[in-house]
């Protein structure tokens, strides 16, 4: 398992490693241990824009952590709306010199979880809705947007989020 410390470790070798400044979006539970909200991860998922997807790649330590790095908010089989960074936190210590570190947004998370909605991703999403405040209206409305570029089983990702909302949400 990945702790924050070792995430923050990771982060500043491939900082070192760079030559310009990128953004780069902790998404999964790689947001959620950079938020507190989590102790540790299993992996490592990271989401650039397309344009740095190489610059990125190509500065991941060869250490025993790897890395899934989505481009352009195309997370598992999920294309999230355009204003995923815009809506993602800036992580809040300014430790790095070229990397800007943002956590995915908490109603993205639940929506990109929904979408291959495991075991592991039910945990996350309860650790989520029980630590923070979530606005149901918000996430459905998140959700609709989203679930219009699902490149999955539209019923299966429907069916998903009913049953994720039936779980934590009164009606």
């Amino acid at each position: 398992m990945i702790a924050n410390k070792n995430l923050l470790e990771w982060l500043k070798k491939i900082d070192n490693k760079l030559n310009r400044k990128i953004i780069i979006i902790a998404v999964g539970g790689t947001a959620l241990t950079l938020m507190n909200l989590k102790e540790s991860t299993k992996d490592i998922d990271l989401c650039v824009e397309k344009s740095d997807y190489e610059l990125l790649r190509k500065a991941i330590p060869k250490d025993k952590f790897g890395a899934d790095i989505f481009q352009d908010g195309y997370i598992f089989c999920l294309q999230l709306p355009e204003d995923y960074i815009k809506l993602s936190k800036d992580y809040e210590k300014k430790i790095f010199k070229n990397i800007l570190l943002k956590l995915l947004n908490p109603l993205d998370i639940i929506i990109t979880k929904a979408a291959r909605y495991n075991a592991r991703d039910e945990e996350d999403i309860a650790l989520i809705i029980n630590k923070i405040s979530i606005n149901k209206d918000k996430l459905i409305k998140r959700f609709k947007e989203a679930s219009l570029t699902f490149a999955g089983s539209d019923n299966n990702f429907s069916y998903n989020f009913k049953i994720m909302l039936k779980r934590y949400f009164k009606e």
